[in-house]
């Protein structure tokens, strides 16, 4: 095998096994799920979406998002950020905002919203609630990512198995995470591809 074979197989290889653990099934439409975009020989970079109109910038610094007499179920999102050649992206900063239990943003603080950076082999994680579905959308959560010097990615993630999903117009379900309950909370999964 030569130089360029190898490096092809190990593509291929990288680029399955990431996206082999984050298929499932969405109940409402009976399909396969792409939860994660995949990097590679042809990379899927993350789609972008919309910030919406409740925005704030400089969000403090914090994992855990979980706010004093909050009732929201727990939720940790973690997962990875790579470039399309699928390498980690270190100290990539995600931004992250998402409304309340009932559905309200708070736009005068920081309640549910603040940043992470990515860690030297491209990880992050996340401790907040699951958010409440906003009036007119199904349940999500807003994202900016970007690699140092990089582009900005805004974005949303979206829950698998909400009926609200086929009502959304903006709904895509390649930004579906993976979630699974793992006692009294969620455990959730995604992997952001940037422009590095």
């Amino acid at each position: 095998m030569n130089h360029t074979q190898s490096r092809t197989g190990r593509r291929r290889f990288l680029g399955a096994a990431l996206a082999l653990p984050f298929a499932s099934i969405d109940a409402a439409s009976g399909q396969t799920l792409p939860l994660t975009p995949s990097c590679g020989e042809k990379p899927a970079r993350t789609p972008a979406q919309t910030a919406g109109p409740f925005y704030s910038p400089d969000s403090p610094r914090r994992n855990s998002l979980l706010e004093p007499g909050g009732k929201g179920e727990r939720l940790v999102l973690a997962g990875l950020v790579l470039s399309p050649q699928c390498r980690p992206v270190a100290n990539a900063v995600l931004d992250f905002w998402h409304c309340d239990e009932r559905g309200e943003y708070d736009n005068r603080g920081y309640r549910y919203r603040g940043h992470v950076l990515a860690d030297a082999q491209g990880r992050f994680s996340l401790e907040t609630i699951v958010p409440g579905e906003y009036p007119g959308r199904t349940r999500h959560i807003h994202v900016k990512v970007q690699a140092p010097g990089g582009r900005v990615l805004t974005t949303q993630l979206y829950f698998p198995n909400e009926p609200g999903n086929i009502r959304d117009g903006i709904f895509r379900r390649e930004l579906t995470m993976r979630v699974e309950r793992a006692g009294g909370r969620r455990d959730a999964r995604f992997d952001f591809v940037v422009t590095a």
